[in-house]
């Protein structure tokens, strides 16, 4: 088995939850050598405290973000405990950590502290919203980023409450955002012989997704609005209502419309004045659906589904998470697999989302027990077991 792209970084995952924890595990999942300080007692706060569980104490939340990693346990208030964190990053190429700001550097921890030691070592803090600004010291989770971004005013129903996106798009979108900085930073790093700091905000993270949304504010002077499944540039391309449920179709080009309204048999849509360019479909977007939906009420959504794929426009069904998972396509793109856990035996996990063909990615460990491979990470760095039990006596690794 070829070695993995990362395979021999070090990387400290002082982090909790979903962003820094997912952070983590990509870089995991690329072969780095992750290793994850948790709170003695309680560890990280989703094993306890966040999702389904099954045997053990852990939960499935915890299970799904953590696989391919080490755990040390480390109390990081007591003197014993950073003692044994600076030894670490002394040798360590990246640490991704997620507490408050300053909070790392009031326990001399900081990215300052630790590049004293190692001048190499990218150091990625992941908060709210940012380390500098009027908000930085709020506490921020993904749906507080989602509403102050502009994120949550353009998702729902014209008219309706406020809906936030039904996925942590600002959590997982700033662990994206962090890996791509940070390992452009590693790389640099590599060259340089120098580190750098890097600073990732879910706050941040939810507004660059709004790439698309903005550019009608800019151009219009406008703040865009909710549109629920539709489109703000092009139409029709949404969900439509058939005889038994929903799906959804994109005739988003002049080619598609034309095209649709022939497959319809409506091309009589084709001559009508309120429909004959883009511009016009969106002016006219609510008898646009009408008329549209008042075809496709006549069929099942799978007969359209499948009679708008065969002519050539792009049309789908709206899955469940069982049926996206356990359906023939996740399927064949291997989107769920199991894991081996000494205490949950057989754990389901999302598959890889991108496939390496030189190098493919595997489940080297199970996600890890609280605290199971502190002696062993400790005999790495040099301690003896007497030294070992003399920093346990210093209240290291206890809460």
């Amino acid at each position: 088995m070829k070695k993995l792209p990362l395979d021999g970084v070090r990387v400290l995952d002082i982090s909790q939850v979903m962003a820094g924890p997912f952070a983590c595990m990509l870089l995991a999942d690329m072969g780095a050598d992750v290793i994850k300080i948790e709170p003695p007692g309680t560890g990280d706060q989703t094993r306890g405290a966040m999702g389904f569980k099954m045997k053990g104490p852990d939960s499935l939340g915890f299970l799904n973000m953590n696989r391919n990693k080490r755990s040390v346990a480390l109390n990081l208030k007591s003197e014993a405990g950073r003692k044994v964190l600076l030894q670490l990053a002394k040798d360590a190429d990246i640490l991704i950590e997620n507490y408050r700001p300053g909070a790392m550097k009031r326990l001399g921890l900081g990215y300052e502290d630790l590049k004293a030691i190692n001048p190499r070592l990218v150091y990625t803090s992941i908060s709210g919203f940012g380390q500098t600004g009027p908000w930085a010291d709020r506490p921020g989770f993904d749906l507080m980023a989602q509403a102050m971004s502009g994120v949550m005013s353009v998702t729902g129903y014209p008219g309706g409450p406020p809906v936030k996106a039904g996925v942590p798009v600002a959590d997982i979108g700033c662990a994206l955002f962090a890996i791509y900085g940070t390992l452009s930073a590693y790389i640099g790093a590599k060259a340089s012989g120098e580190g750098q700091y890097i600073d990732a905000a879910l706050f941040d993270s939810a507004m660059a997704f709004s790439v698309w949304d903005i550019c009608d504010y800019w151009g219009t002077g406008k703040p865009p609005e909710p549109l629920g499944t539709s489109n703000k540039m092009t139409a029709p391309y949404q969900a439509m209502a058939a005889s038994d449920g929903y799906f959804v179709m994109g005739a988003n080009n002049q080619k598609l419309w034309q095209l649709l309204c022939t497959v319809m048999d409506r091309k009589e849509l084709l001559d009508d004045v309120r429909f004959g360019t883009i511009s016009l479909r969106l002016a006219n977007r609510a008898a646009l659906e009408a008329e549209l939906e008042r075809t496709f009420r006549l069929h099942p959504k799978d007969d359209w589904v499948k009679l708008l794929l065969a002519s050539g426009i792009p049309a789908g069904p709206i899955l469940t998470y069982p049926e996206a998972f356990e359906g023939e396509h996740g399927r064949a793109r291997q989107m769920r697999m199991e894991i081996d856990h000494p205490i949950e035996g057989k754990v389901p996990n999302i598959g890889f989302p991108v496939k390496l063909s030189g190098t493919p990615q595997q489940v080297r460990r199970h996600p890890p027990l609280l605290g199971e491979h502190t002696a062993e990470v400790l005999t790495e760095l040099g301690l003896s077991p007497d030294e070992q039990a003399e920093l346990e006596a210093q209240g290291a690794f206890a809460a």
